[in-house]
């Protein structure tokens, strides 16, 4: 009997030890990131990418003058 309520005030203090830590590191959770100038700020950035991807590239090599573009006019003085 003696070893059976060792092993139940251990589980209850085992519990009890659990619930303390998940309430501590709940509350560091909650708290609000401190606001520092210059650091980068999540709504402009996700607005900057929001705007990045408003125009659609037909031709990504084209744009970085890696490839010709498939529909380039020839110059003025060439046929």
């Amino acid at each position: 009997m003696q070893r059976v309520k060792v092993g139940v005030i251990g589980l209850a203090a085992i519990i009890l030890l659990i619930g303390l830590a998940s309430v501590i590191i709940g509350s560091a959770t909650r708290e609000r990131p401190v606001s520092v100038i210059g650091a980068p700020q999540p709504e402009v950035v996700a607005n900057m990418a929001l705007g990045n991807n408003q125009m659609p590239v037909a031709e990504p090599l084209a744009e970085l003058g890696v490839a010709p573009t498939s529909n380039a006019q020839a110059p003025a003085g060439v046929q």
